[in-house]
């Protein structure tokens, strides 16, 4: 039997479990990407920056909570780089969540909102050797726009991103 599922607006009261959702996302997916000292570094950075963030409540950050249980969060807004456009900055679903359907959820939620903030694109940037976000994004409807960057995550060595956008019907 599927459990329940609910999508909210998170508050600067919710710094702690989108941390644990960044920061065990991010041990599981990411774990080969970098060394052990820098990924533990980017593990508790991730667990412990959100208070700040959610403070600034500057972008929009959703929360998808399975049964009560937070476990994954989209953090949004405008596009830096393309005015005219959203940017999803995260998706992150926590590893105890993965299979069971909360990621969808949240994703519709989330193009939802940006739909009805009047964008009419959205994109966002994943890692190229990471098959499973991809496949998920090409499912959620993005397709690659042929953009491909590398970005250094802070330990000198840049891994190369592929930019997915959707454009709303």
């Amino acid at each position: 039997m599927a459990g329940v599922f609910k999508v909210f607006h998170a508050s600067p009261d919710d710094g702690d479990a989108v941390g644990v959702i960044h920061a065990e996302s991010w041990k599981a997916a990411y774990t080969g990407f970098f060394s052990p000292e820098f990924g533990d570094a980017a593990v508790s950075h991730r667990r412990g920056k959100w208070h700040g963030v959610l403070a600034e409540g500057k972008d929009t950050i959703l929360l998808a909570a399975l049964d009560g249980r937070p476990l994954a969060f989209s953090y949004f807004g405008s596009s830096p780089e393309q005015p005219e456009s959203a940017e999803i900055f995260g998706f992150y679903g926590h590893p105890d969540g993965w299979g069971s359907g909360i990621a969808q959820t949240l994703m519709t939620a989330s193009l939802d909102r940006i739909r009805e903030t009047g964008f009419k694109r959205v994109h966002l940037w994943t890692l190229r050797d990471t098959p499973q976000s991809r496949r998920f994004y090409a499912k959620s409807g993005f397709t690659e726009s042929g953009a491909v960057r590398d970005h250094d995550f802070g330990d000198g060595n840049p891994i190369a991103q592929v930019e997915y956008q959707l454009i709303f019907p």
